[in-house]
């Protein structure tokens, strides 16, 4: 696969995240500390937008049921609450990322 341009650094301040059409998908684009990280902005527990989360750091919550994840890795930091229920949830896929100069660009995978 190759990178495809899909924003520049500049609509991105630190601290920050937006999401971006791409092919027929939705990436988001998150600025932690002035590295970006990609990832699908679809919740694996019951697809949410990630782009309507909290972001903590490194750690973006669902807004759906509170999932916590590492955007630097995809990782689940924190499992869903259902009620007074914990609910295991899998980790976000995250997409490699290149900055050349001002543009940002992302390799989709096949498991997007």
């Amino acid at each position: 696969m190759s990178f495809v341009k899909i924003a520049e650094t500049g609509m991105i301040p630190v601290g920050e995240k937006k999401s971006f059409p791409l092919e027929g998908k939705t990436v988001l684009l998150v600025n932690v500390d002035g590295s970006i990280y990609a990832l699908d902005n679809r919740c694996p527990h019951m697809g949410g937008a990630l782009s309507g989360g909290d972001l903590e750091g490194a750690t973006l919550s669902c807004p759906r049921h509170g999932a916590k994840f590492d955007v630097r890795t995809g990782k689940n930091v924190g499992d869903a609450k259902l009620a007074f229920i914990q609910v295991k949830v899998g980790d976000a896929k995250v997409f490699p990322v290149k900055v050349e100069g001002t543009d940002i660009l992302v390799e989709l995978t096949h498991q997007f």
